[in-house]
């Protein structure tokens, strides 16, 4: 019954699709006057969000993170480096005791949080970076995710805390359940308006920037490869995997990422090595323009400036640290300690950013994509951005990069590409659910809708022209941080208190290992 309901709505839309597919000037000129309307109607929240400092194009939005990063990372005593040997042993299940409650593994959270999150902004963000900040933006880009690893620590512990239990095994938690809990217990006000607000931000970033983008993209690079074709057939096959994989809930997702993540990782990090030792006699000088580039700008459009704010910005979008998001999936993992999972989440800024990020950016100096004059020795900057030797940017560089060392190699990142997306469009899907059932209550008619919904707009994506529904989505992704680091400051006490008390007991032998 549930599978009829879905092919119906499913099948309406279809219908819909082909009578306005983008062939006909009809269907174009609908197209243009939902976009226009939809940009003129929602315009001021996306120029909100991500308006520069008056006199600068340095986002507030970006500082607002990376400020917040600094603060935790000072306030928790740099947690970052003092507890990643503890977060790898709680990662291998050093720690975990089968009996506690919740749905998944540490390893499972770890993995569905970082599907959320190792996507395209990895590929095509990295690549828009050093386009614009030269060689110099992924120094930055690596310091703001060393930084992030401490936000991340911070809300991950609070989403277990203030999660809820329920008697089927179930979980539900994230910012909306701690800041509620969290501002009540510390006699804070406006926790309730602060949490709901964070929920339809939420859904909001989850139908779009999770999905709708995602699925866009994906169509893009498999119709670069096989051929122009309309954009629906991507989505409907799309959204029937992605149904499927939901619809049994957080234990299905987790069973999928745990596998889907660490291949698509090893993928990718494997063929940005392969060419990166395929020119190991320039990996010292691709440092070395990595840290003058760093502080000297390299010649590129804003010199120091200029790198430091595109370094600082792509790590923002491309990890969360700060959004909450992850928060959500962690909450579901199996443990009676909140801060162990604290512990687990800071490795995802790590893999995401340094580690994923940096490959990328790499690949990119190494092959030497980026144009220099050789009068000068400084890169050729053309309306705001250095000439590439092909010509392309975003994920068009990277392709470009990967290509030049072996031809075949960009079908390689076209198949990263779209297994990205497939992760992060189900990890949203759970993300956006939990907020969805904060707001409407728990369920299974309930969640059913919210799944069903979710993978028409799976279809809409891929076939339509959405940029102003995605620089909205984009938009409400991060409002989610302005709210979500309100309630970190908040609470951030409480998250101290749960490390030292857990130290102490680390360190007197009373929590023991169960292997």
């Amino acid at each position: 019954m549930f599978f009829s309901r879905y092919s119906a709505a499913l099948g309406a839309l279809l219908v819909f699709l082909t009578l306005h597919l983008p062939g006909s000037a009809a269907a174009q000129s609908v197209d243009e006057q939902v976009n226009a309307a939809f940009a003129a109607s929602t315009g001021w929240f996306v120029s909100l969000i991500f308006s520069p400092f008056p006199g600068t194009s340095f986002p507030w939005i970006v500082a607002w993170l990376v400020v917040a990063a600094t603060i935790f990372t000072v306030y928790f005593g740099v947690i970052q480096f003092r507890g990643f040997g503890h977060a790898i042993s709680l990662v291998k299940g050093d720690y975990s005791d089968p009996n506690d409650a919740g749905e998944v593994s540490h390893f499972q959270a770890l993995a569905t949080a970082l599907s959320g999150t190792v996507g395209l902004g990895n590929i095509a963000g990295v690549a828009v970076a050093i386009g614009i900040g030269g060689p110099g933006a992924t120094f930055w880009m690596i310091l703001a995710g060393l930084m992030g690893m401490a936000s991340k620590f911070t809300e991950c512990t609070l989403g277990v805390k203030y999660r809820n239990e329920y008697a089927d095994g179930t979980v539900s938690g994230g910012p909306m359940y701690y800041i509620t809990k969290g501002f009540a217990q510390r006699g804070a006000p406006g926790g309730k308006v602060l949490a709901i607000l964070f929920a339809i931000f939420c859904i909001l970033g989850a139908l779009g920037g999770g999905n709708m983008f995602q699925s866009n993209q994906a169509h893009q690079q498999i119709a670069g490869i096989v051929g122009e074709y309309p954009g629906w057939i991507t989505g409907l096959v799309f959204a029937c995997i992605v149904f499927a994989v939901i619809v049994g809930g957080l234990q299905s997702i987790a069973r999928v990422t745990e596998k889907v993540v660490p291949f698509m990782g090893v993928l990718y990090v494997v063929a940005a090595l392969i060419i990166i030792l395929m020119n190991a006699d320039k990996i010292g000088w691709a440092f070395g323009q990595i840290f003058e580039g760093a502080f000297s700008g390299l010649g590129v459009a804003g010199g120091l400036v200029g790198a430091l704010i595109q370094g600082f910005k792509r790590a923002a979008f491309s990890n969360e640290a700060g959004v909450g998001s992850a928060a959500i999936a962690h909450s579901a993992v199996r443990t009676k300690e909140p801060v162990t999972e604290g512990f687990v989440s800071l490795l995802e800024p790590f893999i995401d950013t340094v580690v994923i990020c940096t490959m990328t950016a790499l690949v990119i100096i190494i092959t030497q994509q980026l144009t220099v004059d050789p009068t000068t020795g400084n890169y050729i900057i053309e309306n705001g951005a250095i000439v590439t030797v092909t010509g392309a940017s975003g994920v068009g560089l990277t392709s470009a990069a990967f290509g030049s060392a072996i031809s075949w190699f960009p079908y390689v990142l076209a198949i990263a590409v779209i297994l990205f997306a497939f992760s992060t469009m189900i990890s949203w899907s759970y993300y956006g659910l939990k907020a969805w059932t904060f707001l409407f209550g728990e369920g299974k008619t309930k969640e059913l809708t919210f799944k069903v919904i979710f993978c028409i707009f799976v279809v809409i994506g891929a076939a339509a022209n959405l940029g102003p529904v995605i620089d909205f989505s984009d938009a409400a992704i991060f409002a989610m941080a302005v709210v979500n680091i309100i309630g970190l400051y908040v609470l951030m006490p409480i998250v101290r208190d749960e490390l030292s008390s857990y130290l102490a007991r680390l360190k007197s032998g009373e929590i023991k290992k169960f292997k």
